[in-house]
């Protein structure tokens, strides 16, 4: 008989950054290491050369989202190696690793008697049950449900007991059951970020990488996907990438460096020649046609992860 454990630590701040180590973290970080965490802050003070050094030198990994959870490997001073178990890796079988700081984690009680609520719109308030405001929470958040009604649903949280508006939210009675939904469906989510900020390993509405998108698109309509995006080319249904009248919508397109071939970015088919995608650093999520760009020659596979409209229908 396998144990389980009753507890498991969780992100207990809206948005953990996964560093790749402790040391990988800057002074001028510090509004997103801390608890709260001050995300506004910290992307406003930092420039374009900070940006990018966040990506070129190889600074972070992922992010997590509040009551995200974790495994925890080891823990170093105020540092914790973690495991992030929701994001599949080939860096390790367990989910995506990395280092986050031990403040920015708790350790709660398992509760999903009566499943999850998943945050349905790009930032909500979650309020104390005394109805006061407790946390701003981003765009697919998933927190253990304690009890609901038509007005605000009780859920669980790092803070304790908390509640949501019940229209602001998606129920299900486990992780990975809620409704996976079309293409079109993932595609017309995706276009509601338009011109939110690319940020390097970013997972969430305060701005995303490239394969942070597609992954959270997807994962907003009901599948988990990989987190990278050359993990996301090695799966999914293959489609055939010179013939465009096999894609559908809501497909991912791959592009790879013409010198290595290895796959460097991923957006979403829109149909008609058009992608959705978060470009790179200084850049922000736009829909482009693929036509006359760079991407036109450097596609070099599609893959199929959405249920057709038919068999959603």
């Amino acid at each position: 008989m396998l144990f389980q454990s009753v507890t498991r630590w969780v992100c207990s701040v809206s948005v953990a950054t996964v560093w790749t180590s402790p040391e990988s973290a800057r002074q001028k970080d510090t509004p997103g290491l801390e608890n709260p965490v001050r995300v506004p802050k910290w992307l406003e003070e930092l420039t374009y050369k900070d940006l990018l050094d966040l990506c070129e030198g190889n600074r972070i990994q992922t992010q997590l989202l509040y009551g995200e959870p974790v495994l925890i490997e080891e823990i170093v001073g105020d540092w914790a190696k973690v495991i992030c178990t929701w994001q599949h890796s080939k860096k390790d079988e367990r989910g995506y690793p990395g280092w986050v700081p031990l403040v920015q984690l708790k350790e709660m009680e398992r509760i999903s008697d009566f499943g999850y609520a998943k945050v349905r719109l790009p930032k909500v308030q979650l309020w104390t049950k005394e109805r006061k405001p407790l946390l701003v929470v981003p765009f697919n958040t998933i927190l253990p449900v304690i009890d609901n009604n038509d007005q605000f649903t009780l859920v669980n949280t790092p803070h304790g007991e908390a509640l949501i508006l019940s229209e602001e939210v998606e129920h299900s009675p486990g992780i990975e059951s809620f409704v996976q939904r079309s293409g079109g469906d993932i595609v017309s989510c995706a276009t509601k970020f338009i011109e939110k900020p690319y940020f390097w390993g970013g997972m969430s509405s305060y701005g995303y990488d490239c394969s942070g998108l597609s992954y959270n698109m997807y994962k907003a309509h009901g599948y988990f996907l990989p987190r990278d995006a050359d993990d996301q080319a090695r799966n999914g249904q293959e489609v055939n990438s010179t013939d465009t009248n096999q894609w559908e919508i809501g497909d991912l397109l791959f592009f790879a460096n013409e010198v290595s071939n290895k796959v460097r970015h991923v957006g979403i088919y829109c149909g008609n020649g058009l992608m959705v995608h978060s470009p790179s650093t200084g850049q922000c999520v736009e829909i482009i046609e693929l036509a006359g760009t760079k991407y036109e020659n450097e596609l070099c596979a599609v893959r199929r992860y959405a249920r057709s409209e038919e068999a959603v229908s």
